[in-house]
C-alpha cells in the first residue's frame, strides 16, 4: 500500500506544477531532475529526498514549508 503521504505530496506538487502552467518536463529541467522523477514524484511512485523537495520548491518559486502544506 501507498504511504498517504507520498501521494498528497505528488498531488501538491501537480497542483502547484499546473497552477504555474508549467508541464512535468518544464519543472524537471528547472528544478534539475530528470522528467520521468516528477512523474513518478506526482503519482505518489518516490520517496522523494528532502534534498529533491528543496530543488521542486525553488523551481516553482514557492518554500518548502508551502510545498509541503
Amino acid at each position: 500500500m501507498k504511504n498517504s503521504i507520498i501521494i498528497r505530496f505528488g498531488k501538491r506538487v501537480r497542483q502547484e506544477r499546473t497552477k504555474r502552467d508549467l508541464s512535468q518536463e518544464q519543472l524537471a529541467e528547472l528544478a534539475n531532475v530528470h522528467r520521468t522523477y516528477v512523474g513518478m514524484v506526482e503519482r505518489g511512485e518516490k520517496n522523494i529526498t528532502l534534498f529533491n523537495i528543496e530543488r521542486i520548491a525553488k523551481a516553482l518559486k514557492i518554500s518548502v514549508s508551502e510545498l509541503l502544506s
